[in-house]
């Protein structure tokens, strides 16, 4: 831990270096505006990405990680998405596979759309209203993550919910092939419904797709690339999508490269030197500490920094021991050096520490830390001031777990197995028996889902589907995200609190006609949470990117991050 300390404490002056060096390129991303028209002369090329390790399955319906959220820009196609462009651009949500944005009637309860003609999907059948209807039984069909917290409201998804194998929801989603209509019928209003079904999850796929995660199997896509190969242990490729013709430049735009290949099994280090000697075009990895002088002196116009709405937390599994202790969860979020983990991470210019579940800057967000020195739940700080690691102790012998081994799911790239051995120093010094347990990303953020593997602890992100309160409380802990024994429980702390979810269900109803006073609401459910510990919020990071020599046309997505099929190469 003191060898990582030293290297650390020697980048934290790169930190200044950097944003310094960004003020051009990162403000010129978080400027609002349009994507720009298409440039057929820079068209072409191969667009190579590199990660350590790929996101798991590649069915939309299913993958829930940023990483393929990312490229499912280019390849499928909802009813509606949200904007390409740069700045709050991207947080417009404007129609997509249909024509216009939807009619609303019956107080907000129902949703009437007309489906584009002329789109085929990329094996060259025509994409219909079946294969819209079919779609939306299919998130329910292969347990997609949001199925209970996002499409729960739709008519029938209760039945749905129950036995997602025989899913029809022929009241919830009403098509009409004569008219190309398609009405979809809630239980009730919802503020963020046009938001929940403009994120991938919501995407059209042929009726004939899988009835179960189709993993490395590939489905059509209805998007200018469509994905020819995919082995998790070595590569996936993008290439165009022969059946593609663009009708919406604001929502599925023509791409550049004629390839995207995006290599896996590269270590974070090799990422840096592959972008370095143009070999390859980005790193999604985040960049290891000993890089960043190098890249933020030698290589600073080729690296962007941009604001995330997002945070790194640490989920603690509130179903077995030692985590099922208040005093045990409280006394990982009072221990817990914020500031430690924001240096692991690169410095406070991409990092800040946070202690409250709704980042700053967002809907709901109150300045307040429980866990900080001087400070309780009941008594909060404004902001995180230094840990107490007096108290933590005293929380753990209190609680009657002292000595009870814990053991700490990570990734197995750089950043995140320094940060499991810096949580195991502080878990042994509070008084457990600590180990830290690398596994792959390729399968770590589906695995600390699933209750079966009954993992304590682990360290994890989330980004934001849409700019709402309810997409961090409710789809991280609420009741409804909660399932056990699946690869797709977003509640990894297995957190239901019935009181707490009526809150939130007044809060969403609020925000339909006093959306401040909802805001209001979403605060203090953001604190009661916190007083129940079930996660310790860590940090919120900003997205540092480090692109070649010979990649140009940088844009960035705040919805999305960085738009990889605008890249352009030649």
């Amino acid at each position: 831990m003191h060898r990582h300390t030293k290297v650390l404490s020697s980048v934290m002056g790169v930190a200044a270096l950097l944003v310094s060096a960004l003020v051009g390129t990162s403000s010129a991303s978080a400027a609002s505006g349009a994507l720009a028209p298409y440039d057929a002369k820079h068209a072409g090329g191969t667009v190579t990405l590199v990660a350590q390790a790929a996101a798991g399955t590649l069915d939309p319906k299913v993958n829930y990680t940023a990483e393929y959220w990312q490229l499912y820009q280019a390849t499928y196609d909802g009813l509606l998405t949200f904007s390409y462009g740069t700045g709050a651009t991207t947080f417009q949500v404007v129609p997509d596979l249909a024509e216009a944005l939807p009619t609303s009637s019956n107080g907000g309860k129902t949703l009437t759309f007309k489906l584009r003609t002329g789109i085929k999907f990329s094996d060259g059948k025509p994409v219909t209203v079946a294969d819209v209807k079919a779609s939306f039984e299919r998130i329910f069909k292969v347990s997609s993550p949001t199925a209970g917290s996002f499409y729960n409201g739709i008519v029938g998804a209760d039945v749905c919910l129950k036995t997602p194998t025989t899913c029809k929801l022929d009241k919830g989603v009403v098509v009409n092939a004569a008219t190309n209509s398609v009405v979809i019928n809630l239980v009730a209003a919802d503020e963020t419904i046009l938001s929940k079904l403009a994120v991938p999850h919501a995407v059209i796929n042929p009726a004939s797709a899988p009835s179960k995660d189709a993993g490395t199997t590939i489905i059509p896509t209805t998007g200018a690339y469509m994905y020819k190969s995919y082995d998790p242990n070595k590569s996936l490729v993008m290439v165009r999508n022969p059946y593609y013709k663009e009708w919406s430049h604001a929502a599925q735009p023509q791409g550049y490269p004629d390839q995207i290949l995006y290599k896996f099994g590269i270590t974070p280090t090799a990422q840096v030197t592959a972008v370095e000697n143009n070999q390859a075009n980005w790193a999604y990895d985040p960049i290891p500490a000993d890089r960043l002088n190098e890249i933020g002196t030698k290589y600073a116009s080729q690296v962007h920094v941009n604001p995330l709405t997002a945070m790194w937390y640490l989920p603690m599994n509130v179903n077995i021991a030692p985590f099922n202790n208040l005093k045990a969860r409280q006394a990982v979020n009072y221990a817990i050096d914020r500031a430690a983990m924001v240096k692991i991470f690169g410095g406070t210019q991409l990092a800040g520490p946070v202690c409250s579940f709704l980042p700053p800057n967002f809907p709901g967000h109150v300045d307040y830390c429980g866990y900080t020195k001087g400070a309780t739940p009941a008594k909060p700080a404004t902001a995180w001031a230094a840990p107490d690691l007096a108290l933590a102790k005293s929380l753990v012998k209190a609680s009657g777990t002292a000595g009870q081994a814990v053991g700490i799911v990570v990734s197995d790239d750089d950043v995140n197995k320094q940060m499991g051995v810096y949580l195991q120093s502080v878990l042994t010094s509070i008084g457990y028996k600590a180990t830290v347990k690398p596994i792959s990303g390729n399968i770590q953020f589906t695995y600390i889902q699933n209750s079966k593997n009954k993992v304590q602890i682990s360290v994890t992100q989330w980004y934001q589907d849409y700019p709402a309160a309810s997409d961090f409380l409710d789809v991280l802990l609420g009741c409804a995200s909660f399932t056990p024994n699946s690869d797709s429980s977003i509640n990894m702390s297995g957190y239901c609190n019935k009181a707490l979810d009526a809150k939130m269900a007044t809060a969403k109803t609020l925000g339909l006609t006093d959306p401040a006073a909802a805001n209001k609401m979403w605060g203090a459910i953001d604190q009661q949470v916190m007083a129940d510990a079930p996660v310790a919020v860590v940090f919120t990071p900003k997205q540092l990117d480090f692109i070649s020599s010979g990649s140009k046309n940088y844009l960035f997505s705040l919805q999305y991050k960085m738009f990889v099929d605008q890249l352009q190469v030649k």
